[in-house]
């Protein structure tokens, strides 16, 4: 007798149906391997099992099992693409069956077959994973109908897998082009600041060094003028006046305070003289951060630019709080482009002391292992948390509070260091400071910044 498919697997074949329409476009792009056409069919009747694979077995490559056990030995060794499994089985019954290979082999498709036909049983075994439940004895055509339809929907799922994982992957390659795209920009933008900074800074170095120049050299030629008015002044003191001369001249000297004067001219000119020098140190300190003379890349002292980035940073290190320690190794000539170097050492030395929250230490060392420079900057500040250490170069990412940092200063040192041919590392402990190292080679070829 020829039993008709139940309502349930009707409806089962029919949704099938449509999603296969649905997305045959992703079909035609899914290339099938050896096991996509490969059978289990488990029962313990071998009349079934004989008469399932023979049917099958002009489509399929059909294996046969005669329990739940010997199924899964056979799933150990080999994949399969679909399982036909009978409920009622001696020892462990279809549907413990059922729930392994779910868990299991979840890439595997698998029907239920049964001679007994409860609703509560179908939908068990639908809830649980299967695909289909069909009742015997079915019709072979309805078999035939129900595994194709579940090889098809297991092959759209796969193909829909490897369609999520490519898109995931496209999207981390995306996301990865944004942030170096964001860094770029964020550096193009930085470097026309800095050229714009370099340029504003070179005209008022030029327009302060000469006159800065004329205050200097007039401050001495007038300090030895004084000197000679002075000893004037006290050889006319040692004349003896007529008394009414004397009085006239006491009285200018008491209103003019000429005692008082003369004992405060030396140190009025050594101050000026002072504040001409700090002007003259600050030009040249301007010039040496900026090197805007130096368009090509240049053997330069790289511990004295160091230095002039610490005097131009004199408000964190002159305060007392911070003291600093320097400990330069023996090095020879570095060839590079010192402004952008010195942009680094700025970035990293005010990050350094900005840190630090009262007293504290700023170290600074520099070294030579076989052609390459280390330079080393630590700090006793409050330390980044280990979380924030694998964001600490990207663009616009900042520790410090709103408004306080752009985010910008370490993604762009990371870049000059990286287009010199080196690299840039941080540690760090949150309460002991953080050490960050900069690595760069001796002699910088000019390919590596194109």
């Amino acid at each position: 007798m020829t039993e008709a498919p139940t309502t349930s697997a009707v409806s089962q074949l029919n949704f099938h149906q449509q999603t296969a329409r649905a997305l045959a476009f992703s079909l035609s792009e899914y290339q099938e391997d050896a096991s996509d056409r490969r059978i289990l069919i488990v029962d313990d009747e071998a009349a079934v099992r004989k008469m399932f694979a023979e049917y099958l077995g002009e489509l399929y490559e059909c294996t046969t099992a005669a329990s739940a056990d010997e199924a899964l030995a056979h799933l150990a060794v080999d994949s399969y693409a679909l399982v036909l499994v009978d409920v009622l089985m001696p020892g462990r019954n279809g549907i413990e069956l059922l729930r392994e290979l779910v868990n299991k082999y979840s890439d595997t498709a698998v029907i239920m077959v049964s001679g007994i036909e409860r609703p509560q049983r179908v939908l068990d075994a639908l809830r649980i994973g299967a695909f289909d439940y069909l009742i015997k004895p079915c019709e072979m055509g309805v078999l035939q109908m129900s595994v194709e339809r579940a090889l098809e929907r297991r092959n759209l799922v796969r193909t829909a897998l490897k369609y999520k994982a490519d898109l995931e992957r496209k999207n981390v390659e995306l996301a990865n082009s944004k942030a170096e795209l964001e860094r770029l920009q964020a550096q193009i933008i930085h470097s026309e600041k800095m050229a714009s900074l370099g340029q504003l800074a070179a005209g008022v170095a030029h327009e302060l060094n000469n006159p800065a120049g004329f205050i200097y050299g007039n401050m001495d030629i007038l300090k030895g003028y004084l000197t000679g008015l002075i000893k004037l002044l006290a050889a006319y003191d040692e004349i003896a006046l007529p008394p009414d001369a004397a009085r006239r001249i006491a009285t200018v000297k008491k209103d003019s305070s000429h005692e008082q004067v003369i004992g405060e001219l030396n140190s009025i000119i050594s101050d000026c003289m002072e504040g001409a020098e700090r002007i003259r140190d600050i030009v040249q300190n301007l010039r040496l951060f900026s090197r805007l003379d130096e368009a090509e890349i240049k053997k330069v002292d790289l511990c004295e630019g160091i230095d002039s980035t610490i005097r131009l940073l004199s408000r964190y290190y002159i305060s007392g709080d911070i003291e600093l320690h320097r400990d330069y190794g023996d090095l020879p000539a570095v060839g590079c482009y010192a402004g952008q170097l010195n942009q680094v050492w700025m970035n990293l030395l005010s990050n350094a002391a900005q840190s630090i929250d009262g007293k504290g230490e700023v170290f600074i060392s520099t070294s030579l292992e076989d052609d390459w420079v280390m330079v080393k900057i630590r700090d006793t500040g409050s330390g980044i948390p280990e979380e924030q250490l694998q964001r600490i170069f990207d663009p616009f990412f900042t520790t410090k509070t709103v408004g306080e940092g752009t985010g910008l200063g370490l993604s762009i040192s990371y870049g000059i260091i990286e287009r010199h041919g080196g690299t840039i590392t941080v540690a760090s402990k949150m309460g002991s400071g953080t050490t960050f190292t900069v690595k760069i080679p001796l002699n910088l070829r000019a390919p590596m910044l194109a």
